[in-house]
């Protein structure tokens, strides 16, 4: 028996183009069948992209398959009116959500279409300080609601994309970004390097000059605490194996794994990646400090940056990025550039009269 097409909400419509059983691929070479045509049950594999019939195709949207649990419900406590406009709330917003008809256990969640964080990479100085700012305060923000994400890994943050899985701790997994700014044209949902056509490719800007918000996803392995009492508990394991505290049978604080895994990817995915980030180790030792009784809160992670921040030499924002295996040729024409780049910023400043 072939799958019931997905209804259409009253504020998002599935696109005919990837509507169940709609084959519009004869004409594009190339493409494979399953680019453009998503089944009911390929949604347990696949994100589907949805929009709001009164919007543009660009302005994107994805629905993710969830279990009606703890995480949907914290997902939404993040998105309600109140908390959601808080400036440094950087958990994934939740634009809709609908039951499904048949597994009342369902739940289909509607957010904003996100990117992978590092996709595509770093340019600059001045992008990595913008990262490390607003991952610190999201971390910040959840804490001082009394909920530990518990993995905040890669995937965790997002440059807001498609195609990504629920997971849960602050690691590279749970980050990711909303890419409009940088990728305006939009992004093709399986294909990810191409618009969303299928066919031209993309052409990011600088994010340095389009600044991009980093979002944190993934809420299925957060923890809840009383205020008055944060717990101390067992079992509680991400992606990343780091920690001291998983190594030992003891129980530890989830709130302070955040802030040791959030280090953990400041320190394999920015410093151990690019040079000219000295300004990083003092922040990432800090964070990963071994016994986690002595290890700061996100709101002392928070203060100690910005001071950190604070003596890094404003000239250094345009600063080109460096892969640690580049050569010292390389390094000093791409420097030159970007030297001279910032230059002419600073004249261009002067001139319309600001500081």
């Amino acid at each position: 028996m072939a799958p019931e097409p997905l209804q259409s909400t009253e504020n998002s419509q599935i696109p005919r183009k990837i509507s169940p059983l709609v084959s519009t691929t004869s004409n594009r070479p190339g493409l494979r069948p399953h680019d453009l045509v998503v089944e009911l049950r390929q949604l347990y594999q696949f994100q589907t992209v949805l929009r709001k019939s009164e919007e543009a195709w660009r302005n994107r949207y994805s629905f993710l398959l969830s279990k009606v649990t703890h995480e949907t419900r914290i997902a939404k406590y993040f998105s309600q009116p109140g908390i959601l406009e808080d400036p440094r709330n950087h958990c994934v917003r939740i634009l809709d959500s609908f039951r499904d008809p048949i597994l009342p256990k369902v739940e289909f969640l509607v957010m904003p279409s996100l990117r992978r964080y590092a996709d595509p990479e770093f340019g600059t100085v001045g992008e990595v300080v913008d990262f490390v700012t607003q991952l610190i305060e999201g971390m910040d923000f959840m804490h001082s609601h009394h909920i530990a994400h518990g993995y905040i890994f890669k995937r965790s943050i997002i440059l807001v994309a498609t195609n990504y899985r629920m997971n849960s701790d602050l690691t590279t997994q749970n980050i990711m970004m909303d890419a409009r700014p940088i990728i305006p044209s939009g992004w093709h949902f399986v294909a990810h390097n191409r618009e969303p056509d299928g066919f031209t490719s993309i052409s990011p800007l600088a994010r340095i000059d389009h600044p991009v918000r980093y979002i944190i996803i993934d809420f299925d392995c957060s923890i809840e605490a009383d205020s008055k009492n944060p717990p101390l508990i067992l079992g509680f394991g991400g992606r990343d194996g780091d920690p001291p505290e998983y190594q030992t049978r003891k129980p530890y604080d989830p709130f302070k794994i955040d802030v040791f895994t959030l280090g953990n990817v400041f320190y394999k995915d920015l410093y151990m990646k690019y040079e000219g980030l000295d300004f990083l180790p003092t922040i990432i030792d800090y964070m990963k400090t071994v016994d986690f009784r002595e290890r700061p809160t996100a709101d002392q992670v928070m203060h100690h940056w910005i001071n950190v921040r604070g003596h890094i030499d404003v000239n250094r924002a345009r600063w080109r990025l460096q892969k640690r295996r580049g050569t010292i040729a390389e390094r000093i024409i791409f420097d030159t550039m970007a030297f001279a780049l910032e230059g002419m910023n600073r004249v261009k400043r002067m001139i319309a009269g600001e500081t």
